[in-house]
C-alpha cells in the first residue's frame, strides 16, 4: 500500500511509553506496530500498511545529545515511511531534570519537521494525570507532592509545566488555561495561530483535565504535523469502526513478572503479589559481587517454581520501600541501577532458555533492557490491561515468539501482576 496510508509516526523516551501510545492509538481504531528501536528501511516496508507506527527509544534519561540524535534517526525513518503527523511522545509525569531530555529532542524535532508552534500536553485523565493552570496534577496531587518527588533519576519537585519545560529549550514556553480550551476547537485553534511568530518557535502548555478537553486539543491541532506530551491526547482522536488488531497469538511457556520500577504504584503490585506469587528480591551486594551467579542462582529458584506449580508467574523485583533505594553507590560500585537492569535483562535471557515465553515487566528502562535482551524488534498490540497498558506479541530474532506487557511503573491495578495473565487464557 503507498506510504501515505501512515497517518502517525510516534517518538517514544521509553518503552513503556511507547507500548502506551500504541495502545491509546488502538483504542481509536488505529492498526498500531511498534519497533523496538529504530527501524532499518526492510523493517520498513512491513509496516506500510499501519495507520501508525510508533517507534521505541531508550532517551529519557540518556546522554541529551545520544538521546537527540536518535531521536531525530527515530523521526527521519517515519518520514521515509510517508507518516503525514509525528507524536513526541514523553512521560505524563514529564520525567527529566532541568538538562533534559524531554527539551532537548522537542526542539530537535520541531527544527526537523520546520515547524514554529508545538503544544505540550502531559495531561493523561484516565491515570489521573491532568493539567490545571499549567500545573501538572497526580491523583489529585501537585507533581511536586507525589511519589515522584522522590523519584531517583528525575526527582520532580516543582508543578508547573512552564517552568519545567523553559529552562530545557530556548524557545517561548507559554500556556492557556482551560477556559481557552474550553471554548472549543475552533476558538482554541484561532489562539494558537495567534501565537505564532515569523522566525520563532514557540510551545504552548495546555489545561486539560478529562477526555473532552483532550478531544477539543487534538481537533485543534489536526494540522498540525508535531504534538508533544504523554499518550492521553491520542485518545482525543475520533473513533474509527476499523479493527486495530487482529487476534493475538498466544506463546505458550513459563510467566514471569521482572519489576525493576521504584514507583509506588509498583511498590504496592509488589506487595499485593507477594501475597500468592512466588517471590524474589535482588541483592544489590550479590549482584556486585558476581552478577552472572546471581543470575543462575534466580534462574535455578524459578525453575523449581515453575516445576512445582506449572503455569504459575514467578516474580523478581528490585524494590519494595523507599529505604531499599540506595542514594549512592559504594566507592568505586555500579550504580544500583545499572545492576538491576543488567540483572532484569539476564533473567529474562536465562528464562526464555528455561522455556519462559510470557513476561509482565515494571518499569521503562526494565522494559527496554528486557526486551533488548530477549532480542525483539517488532510488537503487535493485543488485549489491554489497563489504561496505557496492554499485551502484545513479538518474534526474536531466533524465531521465539513472546507476550510481553510492558508497564510504566507508575501504572496499572495494585493486582496487575496477578490478575493480567488472565488476558492471555
Amino acid at each position: 500500500m503507498a506510504a501515505a496510508m501512515v497517518r502517525w509516526g510516534g517518538v517514544a523516551d521509553d518503552f513503556t511509553g511507547a507500548t502506551d501510545l500504541a495502545t491509546n492509538w488502538v483504542a481509536r481504531g488505529l492498526r498500531t506496530s511498534v519497533t523496538l528501536g529504530v527501524p532499518t528501511d526492510e523493517q520498513l516496508e512491513e509496516l506500510r500498511d499501519m495507520d501508525a507506527v510508533v517507534v521505541a527509544l531508550k532517551s529519557r534519561t540518556a546522554p541529551v545529545a545520544e538521546a537527540v540524535a536518535e531521536s531525530v534517526e527515530a523521526l527521519r525513518a517515519l518520514r521515509r515511511l510517508g507518516c503525514e503527523r509525528v507524536y513526541d511522545k514523553y512521560c505524563s509525569t514529564f520525567d527529566s531534570t532541568p538538562a533534559g531530555n524531554i527539551g532537548p529532542i522537542a526542539d530537535a524535532l520541531m527544527a526537523e519537521l520546520d515547524t514554529g508552534l508545538a503544544v505540550v500536553v502531559p495531561s493523561f485523565p484516565a491515570t489521573g494525570r491532568t493539567v490545571y493552570q499549567g500545573h501538572l496534577f497526580v491523583g489529585g496531587q501537585l507533581l511536586s507532592d507525589s511519589s515522584m518527588r522522590h523519584h531517583p533519576l528525575t526527582p520532580m519537585t516543582r508543578s508547573d509545566v512552564t517552568e519545567l519545560l523553559a529552562p530545557q529549550t530556548g524557545h517561548r514556553v507559554l500556556s492557556l488555561p482551560l477556559q481557552t480550551v474550553r471554548r472549543g476547537a475552533d476558538a482554541l485553534r484561532a489562539e494558537l495561530d495567534g501565537l505564532r511568530r515569523a522566525g520563532e518557535r514557540v510551545y504552548v502548555v495546555l489545561d486539560a483535565v478529562d477526555e473532552s478537553d483532550l478531544r477539543i486539543i487534538a481537533e485543534a491541532t489536526a494540522d498540525h504535523p508535531l504534538v508533544t506530551g504523554g499518550s492521553g491526547l491520542a485518545l482525543g482522536l475520533p473513533e474509527t469502526d476499523a479493527p486495530a488488531t487482529a487476534a493475538m497469538p498466544v506463546a505458550e511457556g513459563h510467566r514471569a513478572v521482572l519489576a525493576g520500577s521504584a514507583s509506588s504504584a509498583t511498590r504496592g503490585q509488589i506487595a499485593d503479589a507477594r501475597a500468592t506469587l512466588p517471590t524474589h528480591k535482588l541483592d544489590l551486594a550479590a549482584l556486585r559481587a558476581d552478577l552472572p551467579a546471581e543470575v543462575e542462582r534466580i534462574t535455578a529458584w524459578a525453575r523449581e517454581q515453575w516445576s512445582a506449580t506449572p503455569g504459575t508467574a514467578v516474580l523478581v523485583y528490585a524494590v519494595d520501600s523507599l529505604d531499599d533505594i540506595e542514594p549512592a553507590p559504594p566507592a568505586g560500585g555500579r550504580p544500583a541501577g545499572e545492576l538491576v537492569e543488567e540483572a532484569l535483562a539476564g533473567c529474562a535471557t536465562a528464562f526464555s532458555a528455561a522455556g519462559a515465553r510470557q513476561f509482565l515487566v515494571a518499569g521503562g528502562e526494565t522494559s527496554g533492557s528486557v526486551v533488548q535482551a530477549l532480542d525483539v524488534a517488532r510488537l503487535e498490540l493485543g488485549p489491554a490491561l489497563a489504561p496505557g497498558v496492554s499485551w502484545a506479541h513479538g518474534t526474536a530474532a531466533d524465531g521465539n515468539g513472546y507476550n510481553l506487557a510492558l508497564k510504566s511503573g507508575n501504572f496499572g491495578r495494585p493486582d496487575i501482576f496477578t490478575a493480567g495473565w488472565q488476558a492471555l487464557r
